[in-house]
């Protein structure tokens, strides 16, 4: 049996959705922005 595809009704809503899928928003605390450049001078790179 084949799968059963809902009906849309609201297509409005259904296309906003699409668009907003591979959208990701995310927070950096204050704190984090400030420490920042120290995290950069700290890395060793290689072995």
């Amino acid at each position: 049996m084949g799968k059963v595809k809902a009906k849309i009704s609201n297509w409005k809503q259904y296309n906003q959705a699409l668009v907003n899928r591979d959208s990701v928003i995310f927070w950096i605390d204050l704190a984090a922005i400030k420490a920042w450049p120290y995290l950069m001078h700290n890395a060793h790179h290689g072995r």
